[in-house]
């Protein structure tokens, strides 16, 4: 018996395929996994809390990933402190092959490291002012260079204030499946077209699709039902403030990012600006790509995802491209 028709035998209905109509069956469907899969969660750590004692715990593995069961995980206080790796996938198992081989081959001593130690998972490959700016010259692409990153925070706030959407490129690249403000498209989380726009002429994907809120760190709780900080966008929380559409999912929540200035400089900087002039200290945060395109990592990747798409700047700090200046459009 073939895997889509051991589905078929199982759920009684044939397996979606991507693009096809989205049913009220798939979503029935869809809602029962997750609730389930919530109430293992909490059942699993309710039984960790029983046999260790413990005030901490930490999640990894691809079932950490999600949003909506983390969030409601911490809601519940079985722990005190809950850390979740931010590449909990396959992908953060060289993290930890890595730190067993350093214990165990090595014979070093475990340390524990309280707070977190990885500042944001900015752990990927960096590039120079020089790099960038050989790869602007390449596509013949006209830039304006900035002499501090305050201007570039300013004059990208404005942009975005003004309803543009803006391809970020800055630092070193994010470890794990998230785009947490180096390698990212922001936008005006007021604007209520916002979702359609980005969704279907920069993303090319479902207009349905929720995006994450970026949200100054000790603005956190004025605009979410949230006491913690999760700065690798691994939770889910009720929105608490209306006028934030773009970012609100039908049943009123959000997968929150908070970022503070000692984690992200230049990233805060920019929505502390926009809050400035909107009084809004929140904006979309989307990866930077396409769908079916991993999120890019080098100059040449944002200039050709930033060409490819409708997105109106690209900023890669200290050079700030207009598209209307780009030579192909």
């Amino acid at each position: 018996m073939t895997a889509d028709a051991k589905w078929e035998k199982l759920f009684g209905m044939k397996k979606r395929n991507p693009e096809s109509e989205l049913e009220q069956k798939h979503c029935n469907l869809g809602l029962a996994i997750q609730r389930i899969t919530e109430e293992v969660v909490i059942k699993m750590a309710t039984e960790a809390k029983k046999l260790t004692g413990s005030n901490n715990l930490c999640l990894a593995g691809g079932v950490a990933l999600n949003c909506v069961a983390n969030g409601k995980l911490i809601k519940e206080r079985i722990f005190q402190n809950v850390f979740i790796q931010p590449a909990a996938g396959d992908a953060g198992g060289a993290l930890g092959a890595a730190l067993a081989a350093y214990h165990i081959y090595h014979s070093k001593e475990r340390q524990a490291v309280s707070p977190d130690a990885m500042q944001g998972s900015y752990l990927g490959p960096e590039f120079s002012d020089v790099d960038i700016k050989l790869s602007a010259k390449k596509y013949n692409a006209a830039f304006q260079q900035y002499n501090n990153f305050s201007d570039v925070a300013t004059t990208t706030a404005k942009h975005i204030a003004d309803g543009h959407a803006v391809g970020w490129f800055q630092g070193r690249m994010e470890f794990g499946p998230r785009a947490l403000g180096n390698r990212s498209i922001l936008a005006d989380a007021r604007n209520p077209e916002n979702q359609k726009r980005v969704n279907l002429a920069i993303k090319f994907r479902e207009s349905f699709r929720p995006f994450a809120p970026v949200v100054m760190e000790e603005k956190t709780s004025e605009w979410f039902e949230a006491n913690w900080t999760d700065p690798y966008m691994l939770t889910v929380a009720q929105v608490k403030r209306k006028g934030i559409p773009s970012v609100t999912h039908v049943d009123n929540s959000a997968r929150i990012q908070t970022v503070s200035k000692k984690q992200n400089s230049l990233y805060y900087e920019v929505i502390k600006e926009f809050y400035h002039r909107t009084n809004v200290p929140v904006l979309i945060n989307t990866s930077f790509n396409r769908r079916g395109e991993p999120i890019v990592c080098t100059p040449e990747d944002a200039l050709m995802c930033f060409l490819g798409t409708n997105m109106d700047y690209l900023v890669m700090a200290p050079y700030v491209l207009d598209k209307r200046d780009m030579p192909m459009r």
